[in-house]
């Protein structure tokens, strides 16, 4: 894509980049061939964005969440097609009837607009704006077809179909209708009656192989028959091992001596019976369901021949082998039915026999109808669709290229970037660049690329949701004044766009240069808060050692000890730690005098240099490289991370980053009290003791003729010395 040369654009320089300004109806329409390659943005998502959200999704064409180049050159194609002077975009006001163009589209929209005028009660009005056309349910009323193809419960009287709806929506969700209820569309209708076909193929399978004889008693039946399978198997056995061999039919039945042990016993308890056979062999080969069974038997097998004998073979007093070997086919098909059973999500939520009604009474054909019904008014409701696009589109478009072509209103400073999500106060300052973000953790990864210090803020408004929401999560570039006490666990107050508070954590910190001066004089805090830490331990451990003694001391019990003689003085031992002392006051002193004596001795204005000197020699390495890391602060990282495609440098230089933050300042004219009541009294002994220092070495050194001028060498003293030498 090449820039069209009939065009003649105008650019300004922010950032690091040339951007385009947009300016004049010629700029949009030459939009398209501006290069690419020179958008500030190339693509951004529709969440987290101070913009009319159902501009946003007119743009959105493909409902995927997010807004490319591609459908904001068609968005303003769309826009300028139907707009007889396009130089209203770049107005404030309604959208005024007068501004439509005078072909069929225009024409179009304006009865569109005459009909929500006169729904409005104006039907003399001659303009319109965003307010008009906010409650879709006055536009398009929910028991009216709106064109959509979705359809809602109250769009039909039937009471079968609007159960179904309802039934559908409890199963797979709800879409929006156009009206604003709840609805459902062609792809739910499909989805849901695909999972409940399966079910009803499923229930014929049982019809055809007869396995519903049992009906709701299917399970029981099942059990019945399971719990005395293996009694009548072994029945039917013992009954063909006597058909086979006449000698073993009284080897099948009850043994003698188990017989006259059981005699001896009491028969109470059918515990000892149930192991006998279920019935005698010379019963034969039909088992008697009622009379001559083992009494411990007696209750299963008439549980049997109730819930399973008399349902496919009715009133039986014996059963066949044949019907037995029936019997157990059903069953054997039944379990294999059921292991088969499909498990669709609907099941979940409605019982098998509602699923099975909805495909039996035709409700997909009605439903489907329904749909229809609505799609036959989509050209007349598309009038209002249309209309209510470019109502927003004329409010909210410009702002929207301004921040997606062009950085320009971020830049500009007059209004927010449509991506800033408000104002944080915490420490003394107040920050502008503040982005609303979803997962802190995975946005941190992609923004810590941006060079600025960020933190990571969990804002909270119990009880007064925003929005719907009463939790959201922000990121906040400090870009000026100092770190000071910026951590996790800070609190302060988030102001979004529309002035509502909220109450914000800090929660993660990415550590970055804030400024220059706060890097001139990171080294004196980080050697100040050593020192600090270092006396603070040692302070703390002398403090223990001395707890621990007089513990120790306490805890003692029994008799005092022995008093023990104290130790003779040692006059050499004393004598050697005083000299140790005085040798390393005197190496500290003399150190010291040759410092000052070395300074005393330059030029009264080399002095200054030599400070300045020790000061860039210790600074200077930080604050070098806070000024790489400062000439390198970007906004891009911390947009992509939210999903954008920044594409261009959107640097944040110095200047520009003192305005982003703002710094607590007194109001002019404000009467200021510099005494403070409270203020800690200033300590006088380490000034004093370091004036002392000072005198003693200055001294020191006037002692040694660090100050007295060095004699001048007469020129005829001079001569001979130089003769000499020659």
């Amino acid at each position: 894509m090449t820039q069209a040369l009939a065009h003649r654009w105008r650019f300004f320089r922010a950032g690091g980049f040339d951007q385009v300004q947009l300016e004049t109806p010629a700029d949009l329409a030459a939009l398209r061939g501006l290069d690419q390659k020179l958008w500030a943005s190339l693509a951004c998502p529709v969440n987290n964005l101070e913009l009319d959200r159902r501009m946003l999704e007119y743009i959105d064409l493909n409902k995927d969440g997010r807004i490319r180049a591609p459908e904001i050159l068609d968005v303003v194609d769309w826009t300028l097609a139907r707009l007889a002077d396009p130089a209203v975009l770049f107005q404030p006001g309604p959208l005024q009837l007068a501004s439509l163009t005078d072909d069929a589209e225009g024409t179009r929209l304006r009865l569109a607009a005459q009909r929500l005028l006169s729904l409005l009660g104006r039907a003399d009005g001659d303009s319109l704006t965003p307010a008009d056309t906010a409650n879709l349910a006055q536009l398009f009323p929910p028991h009216e077809a709106n064109g959509d193809g979705l359809v809602p419960a109250s769009l039909t009287d039937d009471a079968t179909l609007k159960a179904a709806i309802a039934d559908i929506i409890a199963c797979l969700g709800a879409q929006t209708d156009r009206s604003g209820e709840p609805a459902i569309g062609v792809e739910q209708i499909a989805a849901f009656f695909d999972q409940a076909r399966q079910m009803h193929a499923w229930h014929a399978r049982a019809a055809e192989q007869g396995l519903d004889v049992f009906g709701e008693g299917t399970v029981a039946a099942v059990e019945a028959l399971s719990a005395v399978r293996d009694k009548i198997d072994d029945y039917f056995t013992r009954v063909a091992m006597a058909e086979f061999d006449p000698r073993a039919a009284a080897l099948m039945n009850a043994r003698e001596e188990e017989l006259v042990r059981l005699a001896s016993l009491s028969l109470a308890d059918a515990g000892e019976v149930a192991g006998l056979p279920l019935a005698a062999v010379q019963q034969g080969d039909h088992l008697p369901l009622s009379k001559g069974l083992n009494p411990a038997w007696q209750d299963a097998i008439a549980a049997f021949r109730q819930r399973v004998v008399v349902p496919v073979f009715g009133e039986l007093d014996s059963l066949s082998r044949e019907q037995w070997q029936h019997l157990l086919t059903l069953c054997g098909n039944y379990l294999a039915w059921q292991a088969e059973a499909p498990k669709p999500a609907i099941a979940e939520v409605l019982s098998r026999g509602r699923i099975l009604e909805l495909v039996e009474q035709g409700i997909e054909a009605r439903l489907l109808a329904l749909v229809e019904q609505d799609k036959a008014v989509a050209e007349a409701a598309g009038g209002l669709v249309d209309l209510d696009k470019l109502i927003r589109l004329r409010h909210g478009l410009i702002e929207l290229l301004r921040n997606f072509v062009s950085f320009q209103s971020f830049y500009a400073r007059q209004d927010k970037a449509v991506f800033q999500a408000g104002v944080l106060y915490i420490d003394g300052k107040s920050c502008d660049l503040v982005v609303e973000v979803g997962d802190v953790e995975a946005h941190a990864k992609v923004a810590a690329a941006s060079d600025c210090f960020l933190l990571y803020c969990a804002c909270t408004r119990r009880g007064q949701p925003v929005r719907g929401k009463e939790a959201l999560n922000i990121v906040v570039a400090v870009t000026a004044g100092s770190e000071g006490d910026l951590q996790a666990g800070r609190h302060g107050l988030f102001y979004d766009r529309d002035g509502n508070d909220w109450d914000a954590t800090v929660v993660k910190v990415v550590q970055n240069a804030i400024s220059l001066r706060e890097a001139f004089w990171s080294p004196y805090r980080r050697v100040s808060k050593l020192v600090s830490d270092q006396v603070q331990k040692l302070a703390a451990s002398r403090d223990a050692d001395v707890v621990n003694k007089a513990a120790a001391k306490v805890g003692e019990t029994g008799a005092a000890p022995a008093a023990t003689p104290a130790p003779a003085f040692d006059i050499a031992k004393f004598a050697g730690i005083f000299a140790a002392i005085g040798l390393a006051v005197g190496a500290l002193g003399t150190a010291l005098a040759a410092v000052v004596t070395g300074i005393l001795s330059l030029v009264w204005w080399q002095i200054p240099l030599l400070f300045l000197c020790v000061l860039l020699a210790i600074s200077g390495p930080a604050m070098l490289l806070a000024w790489f890391k400062l000439r390198r602060r970007s906004l891009g990282p911390i947009l992509d991370g939210n999903g954008w495609a920044v594409n261009a440098q959107a640097r944040i230089s110095i200047p520009f980053g003192t305005e982003l933050t703002q710094m607590a300042v007194l109001p002019k004219g404000s009467d200021r009290a510099l005494r403070d009541p409270y203020a800690n009294k200033p300590v006088v002994w380490p000034w004093i003791i370091a004036l002392l220092l000072a005198l003693g070495l200055g001294y020191y050194a006037w002692s040694n003729g660090a100050f007295s001028p060095e004699p001048e060498v007469p020129a005829e003293a001079a001569a001979p010395v130089q003769g000499a030498a020659q």
